[in-house]
């Protein structure tokens, strides 16, 4: 009887063993299938505090609020069982449609670099008008352009963790959706209250409080300019890359074949930091690849009537 009880423990040991382990390689992958996602994510989070430019203060994190519950339905309502069943049934497309959402991400950089170059503001922030129709307006805006960059984050995610069984996709997915909604909209709430923050410490007595209440308040328009370069380069990088690795798993390796050769040779050639430089390597040949998709992209937009980019479409 003992002999069969310490056989069950065993068993019980082992299969928690087992579900840990499980647990882990969930958490890695979702890890993976995150950091893929960055481009879109760092977009997502340059875009979002502009749909609330000009309400008032006690109005901002409810209409962030209201975005991200928007969000979080864009991605395991709509997105999610799409995705799901296409890896399911129809793996194949799972390649052609991430180069799409990586030639769109390919566009938006390049559309951003060419407005820079012109001095046109990449993003024009919406005006708010007083009202709650105007309100709801922007919300709705803001969400089906998270429809857009939600899908992105989603096929990419979907794409790192194609070979998973269907369960651990599922759930891994929703681990993605999860995270990356409560992370960008988290660190858009705290952006889009930097300034009320400062506003508030430069009416206090202390002088040193009013130096950094006047600091936070100037400190805000460059920290979103930061955000907009910094979200300019990961879509071209992160573009250019599902470009280069898709262009190789369709057939044509060459494009593939040399980056990484070059990225080799670097690596072994400087052997303190060469993980590092061949990782930029490869990270600045994705972005030049990017930007030329995205440029292309631009040119045929630009000369086709349906061209011009929808307003909502950030």
């Amino acid at each position: 009887m003992a002999g069969g009880l310490f056989a069950l423990l065993d068993d019980v040991a082992a299969l928690a063993r087992l579900a840990a382990a499980s647990v882990d390689d969930v958490g890695a992958a979702a890890g993976r299938a995150t950091t893929k996602a960055a481009g879109v994510v760092v977009d997502d989070t340059a875009v979002t505090p502009q749909y609330v430019h000009g309400v008032t203060a006690d109005r901002e994190l409810p209409m962030i609020r209201r975005i991200a519950i928007g969000s979080i339905r864009n991605k395991l309502l709509l997105i999610l069982p799409v995705a799901l069943l296409l890896s399911q049934f129809l793996p194949w497309l799972l390649t052609p449609i991430l180069m799409l959402g990586g030639g769109y991400l390919c566009y938006e950089g390049a559309e951003k670099v060419w407005e820079r170059i012109r001095g046109h503001e990449a993003h024009a922030a919406p005006v708010a008008e007083a009202g709650e129709d105007a309100e709801k307006t922007m919300v709705s805006g803001a969400i089906r352009t998270d429809l857009i960059l939600s899908a992105e984050i989603m096929v990419i995610a979907l794409n790192e963790v194609a070979d998973e069984p269907f369960l651990s996709r599922l759930v891994i997915l929703v681990v993605v959706a999860i995270v990356i909604t409560i992370a960008v909209y988290g660190v858009v709430g705290v952006i889009v209250k930097i300034d009320d923050v400062g506003l508030a410490l430069t009416e206090r007595r202390s002088a040193g409080l009013q130096r950094l209440g006047r600091g936070l308040v100037s400190f805000m328009p460059r920290l979103l300019a930061t955000i907009s370069v910094v979200g300019t380069a990961a879509m071209l990088w992160v573009g250019g890359h599902i470009e280069l690795v898709g262009l190789d798993e369709l057939g044509w390796h060459a494009p593939y074949d040399a980056v990484h050769h070059l990225e080799e040779k670097v690596h072994h050639a400087v052997s303190s930091v060469g993980g590092a430089l061949g990782w930029l390597v490869n990270t600045a040949a994705s972005a030049v690849l990017g930007l030329v998709v995205g440029a292309l992209v631009m040119v045929v937009m630009h000369l086709l009537p349906f061209g011009k980019k929808p307003a909502a479409a950030h």
